[in-house]
């Protein structure tokens, strides 16, 4: 039994080093709303909104962390979309599919296209600008 009761997903964050490029990609390329942001004094972020309710907080990357930003600065084999299925990645589904992988293709973002064995579902498999790993199906969305 789970300790915790009435969980639900609250938001996903994300470090970046410009804020304002992550936000517009979001923003631009699946929908998000940007919300007022709380001020936390010696870094910036942004919050986002996918309504109904999905939350996504971009935080302003430290300077001194020594981390590589993603798989651009890496040369791990995540690099490539193609490695994404069984990867680290947030999921999304989206009702206009096909038109949403031809603005994938005019942005000129790479991805990796896949058709589940039953015919109809339909996976792409990107980055965002920081390298963060991203699907998106085209399933029902979820019933609230």
């Amino acid at each position: 039994m789970a300790a915790a009761k009435g969980v639900c997903l609250h938001h996903i964050s994300r470090e970046t080093s410009d804020l304002k490029r992550l936000a517009k990609f979001y923003k631009e390329i699946l929908g998000f709303e940007e919300l007022e942001s709380p001020k936390f004094g010696d870094f910036g972020v942004v919050w986002l909104r996918l309504p109904p309710v999905f939350g996504l907080h971009l935080i302003e990357r430290n300077p001194e962390t020594k981390l590589p930003e993603g798989p651009w600065s890496s040369t791990a084999a995540i690099a490539d979309p193609k490695n994404l299925p069984r990867g680290h990645h947030i999921c999304f589904a989206v009702s206009n599919y096909d038109s949403f992988v031809q603005t994938l293709k005019e942005e000129g973002i790479e991805f990796f296209e896949k058709t589940q064995p039953d015919g109809k579902t339909k996976q792409v498999f990107f980055f965002d600008p920081d390298g963060n790993g991203l699907e998106v199906g085209s399933w029902a969305a979820p019933q609230i």
